[in-house]
């Protein structure tokens, strides 16, 4: 089972938005792997070396990829758990894999059949967002493409419906029709789903709205979802990306093992879909 495939157990994959120093990776992956075994959870630490579509060219980006690999790698090894990351051009991917356990594709560009094809090829387990525009169950059109090109394993992210200019609204009947139009696990961006685009400070950035992450998770799990993707930071004011919209990584262990509550009470319920 690869690591995106939880089997009937719920996953976690939780992380910082950006890579940061080593210290502050690692500090953040511990964190996450003792949660996850506190709840018997399997789990995987996400954090990207590159925001390529900040809101503003003068916001931080990363340590770039070379840097970012190299930090991948020691949070790896210095924690034991799986690390995920995202790739936005079609030649990261194999220079990626190298450091990675799975391979993640951004929202905004889960249509780009090169970049899909290049994480496929790589054999990894591929997890893939869900563009704004898309229909849950157009999102067989990528998952088809990256099992075509060679991924061992799929799994679909739904992260919300841009409604106007400026809110996601999360379409609860989405995680059930993925998982049975792509038969792969269907998950839920907790933290992305609350972000307001271009509403922070000096329209330079994205605003958020925090309070309402452990409301919409919990509503995503009883609908259906099979996890959830939650970026975390022991100080979100202080984090170099989407610290408007992060879970405080002192509140994870409660936010998830609220969710296993939902999960228990829906399966005890005769499930969701």
């Amino acid at each position: 089972m690869s690591v995106l495939e939880a089997g009937r157990r719920f996953l976690l994959i939780a992380g910082p938005c950006l890579l940061e120093d080593d210290r502050l990776n690692v500090a953040i992956g511990e964190r996450v792997r003792d949660v996850a075994r506190r709840l018997d959870v399997p789990v995987v630490f996400k954090a990207s070396f590159d925001k390529a579509n900040r809101t503003s060219a003068s916001s931080p980006r990363g340590p770039g990829l070379e840097v970012g690999i190299e930090r991948l790698a020691t949070v790896r090894a210095e924690t034991g758990v799986p690390v995920l990351t995202d790739i936005h051009e079609a030649s990261q991917a194999e220079r990626v894999s190298a450091a990675v356990d799975a391979i993640q594709i951004p929202a905004f560009l889960c249509r780009q059949t090169d970049l899909l094809t290049a994480a496929g090829r790589t054999g990894l387990p591929v997890n893939i967002k869900k563009g704004q525009w898309l229909a849950p169950e157009d999102m067989l059109h990528p998952v088809e493409k990256v099992r075509a090109a060679g991924a061992q394993s799929v799994s679909v992210t739904e992260r919300g419906t841009l409604f106007g200019y400026g809110r996601w609204i999360v379409d609860m009947r989405s995680f059930a029709i993925m998982a049975e139009t792509c038969g792969c696990p269907a998950l839920f961006d907790a933290t992305h789903s609350v972000q307001l685009p271009g509403r922070g400070v000096g329209g330079k950035a994205s605003g958020g709205e925090p309070r309402w992450i452990e409301t919409l998770a919990r509503a995503a799990v009883a609908a259906g979802a099979d996890g959830i993707f939650v970026e975390t930071h022991p100080d979100p004011a202080s984090a170099p990306s989407d610290g408007a919209n992060m879970l405080p990584l002192d509140r994870l262990e409660g936010l998830v093992e609220g969710l296993l509550a939902v999960r228990e009470a829906r399966e005890r319920s005769g499930g969701a879909g």
